[in-house]
């Protein structure tokens, strides 16, 4: 989606888009960072019943779980949102590169190329922050994950490439060659 938003709006939009995203994963962060903060009422750690009641959905102190689990989503926001913004920025800046060698032309190269380059770091970025330093995970096994990720990644960008010359064609169509063709060499321009 970034790459159609660069190819129309240029950098700008996209970093508009980007730091728009970022807030609102913030906000996310911080609700669920005050949630977690606050005195459960009574009821909820009586919830599940008690172990003698029925040991296979027992869960025990509930708080503690809820805490567990939105706290390490904590660190797995903190790193979506470091490895989301640097991806986005090298992303606009490789597609514009690649955009100003080859003009019009390559729309697949400069959207899939991009996004191949911008997804490695993205990968291996938020898997290092959420898990190697957030949940104390060993280095292989960050590194086995990160792989694992980017290889669909990168079997996703090359699966997606009709698509975007799919959206390509739609914009033009709705804006007509000449206007389409304007706001991207605009778009290069900014």
């Amino acid at each position: 989606m970034t790459d159609i938003i660069n190819e129309y709006f240029g950098k700008r939009g996209v970093r508009f888009l980007s730091w728009m995203t970022v807030g609102l994963i913030i906000y996310a962060f911080i609700m669920v960072f005050f949630a977690i903060q606050l005195s459960p009422n009574e009821w909820w750690n009586t919830v599940s019943g008690t172990l003698s009641d029925n040991p296979e959905t027992h869960i025990g102190q509930m708080n503690i779980a809820f805490n567990k689990i939105f706290g390490q989503g904590l660190w797995i926001i903190a790193g979506s949102v470091i490895a989301f913004l640097f991806g986005q920025l090298i992303d606009v800046l490789v597609f514009q590169r690649i955009k100003k060698l080859t003009g019009e032309k390559l729309l697949w190269l400069r959207a899939t190329g991009s996004t191949l380059i911008s997804q490695f770091i993205d990968s291996f970025v938020v898997l290092f922050i959420a898990f190697y330093w957030g949940a104390d995970w060993n280095l292989e096994r960050v590194l086995a994950i990160g792989i694992v990720n980017y290889m669909y990644t990168f079997g996703m960008a090359i699966a997606l490439t009709p698509a975007i010359y799919l959206a390509h064609w739609l914009i033009d169509l709705y804006l007509g060659k000449k206007l389409s063709l304007k706001m991207r060499q605009e778009a290069l321009s900014h």
